[in-house]
C-alpha cells in the first residue's frame, strides 16, 4: 500500500487501538475471541497493511462498540484503499495535508479558532492567492494556482449534499489584518458576512478588549468524526502540522473552545463588527 492510501488505515488503527483499550483486552486476549494471531490484531491497530473487514466487525462486537461505531469502523476498513479527488494533486500536497483532506472528506463538523489568518473553508481565492504570494519561499505563479485550486476544491464540503458543519471563532485581529488589498479583504470579509448566514455555518468573533483567552496555543481545527473515537485536533505550525487524537488533548481542546465560543460576540453581533471592520476600509 502507497504511502498516499494510509490516510484511512491511519483513522481505523487508532479507532482500533481505542475501542479494545475500553474494553480493557490485550492484543492477544481480542485476537483469541475472532480467532486471529495477536500480530494481527496489532498490525490492525498500527496502519500496517490491508485489513479485513469481516474481522474489524468481530472485533468491534467483541468490543462490545455500539451500531454506529462498529459501522464506521467497517467503513473505514472497506474504503482503506479509496484515493480521495485530491489524489489528482499528488505531486504538491504533503502527506499532512493529503491526511487532512481525508479527514474533513469524512467529517461530520469542525470547529476553528483562528488567530491570524481566515480558515482555508471560508477565504475566496484572491485571499487565498495573497497569502500564497506571502510566503517566505517564494513559489511560481503555476504552483500557486494549484494550491489556491486545492483550497477552493476543499470548500466543497460546505455545499455537499449532506454540508459539514463548521463552527469558527476568529481573533478580531483576523479581520482587521488586511491582506492582499482593501478590494480583496472586503471581498472577503463579504464572503464572511455571507457564510454566517448559512445554516450550516457559525461564526463568532473574538474581540480584542477580551484579553487573554483560552487558547493562547494559537489556532487550532477539532475535526469531528461520526464517533468521539474518530475525532482529531489539527494543529499547523509554521514549520509543520501536527495530528493529536490522545484522550487528553481532545479533552484540553475541547475545552479551549468550549471557553473561547462563550467569551467571543454572538453571531448577530459579530456580523456587525465585521461590517464595521469592512467600513474601515
Amino acid at each position: 500500500m502507497s504511502e498516499r492510501t494510509t490516510t484511512r488505515r491511519r483513522q481505523l488503527g487508532s479507532m482500533m487501538r481505542k475501542l479494545r483499550a475500553r474494553k480493557g483486552l490485550t492484543l492477544e486476549e481480542a485476537g483469541y475471541l475472532v480467532g486471529v494471531s495477536k500480530a494481527t490484531v496489532s498490525r490492525y491497530e498500527t496502519q500496517a497493511g490491508p485489513v479485513k473487514w469481516i474481522v474489524i466487525d468481530a472485533l468491534c462486537r467483541e468490543y462490545g462498540t455500539t451500531d454506529a461505531e462498529r459501522r464506521a469502523a467497517v467503513g473505514l476498513a472497506k474504503d482503506a484503499k479509496q484515493q480521495g479527488w485530491w489524489n489528482s494533486f499528488a505531486d504538491i500536497v504533503p502527506e499532512s495535508m493529503n491526511l487532512l483532506l481525508t479527514l474533513e472528506d469524512e467529517a461530520v463538523g469542525e470547529n476553528h479558532f483562528s488567530c491570524v489568518y481566515v480558515p482555508g473553508l471560508l477565504q475566496t481565492r484572491a485571499y487565498s492567492t495573497a497569502l500564497q504570494k506571502a510566503n517566505e519561499v517564494p513559489l511560481a505563479d503555476d504552483e500557486i494556482e494549484r494550491l489556491v485550486d486545492i483550497r477552493m476544491r476543499r470548500q466543497e464540503i460546505l455545499t455537499r449534499r449532506k454540508p459539514l458543519r463548521l463552527w469558527a471563532i476568529l481573533d478580531e485581529s483576523v479581520i482587521r489584518r488586511v491582506v492582499g488589498s482593501p478590494r480583496t479583504m472586503r471581498e472577503q470579509l463579504d464572503r464572511l458576512l455571507e457564510a454566517n448566514e448559512s445554516p450550516h455555518v457559525t461564526l463568532q468573533i473574538l474581540p480584542f478588549s477580551k484579553g487573554a483567552h483560552a487558547a493562547a496555543l494559537g489556532s487550532f481545527v477539532l475535526i469531528g468524526g461520526t464517533e468521539p473515537t474518530l475525532d482529531v485536533v489539527y494543529v499547523d505550525f509554521h514549520t509543520g502540522s501536527l495530528f493529536l487524537e490522545k484522550d487528553e488533548e481532545l479533552d484540553r481542546y475541547r475545552l479551549a473552545f468550549e471557553y473561547l465560543r462563550a467569551q467571543a460576540l454572538d453571531t448577530e453581533t459579530s456580523s456587525a463588527m465585521i461590517q464595521g471592520a469592512r467600513k474601515e476600509l
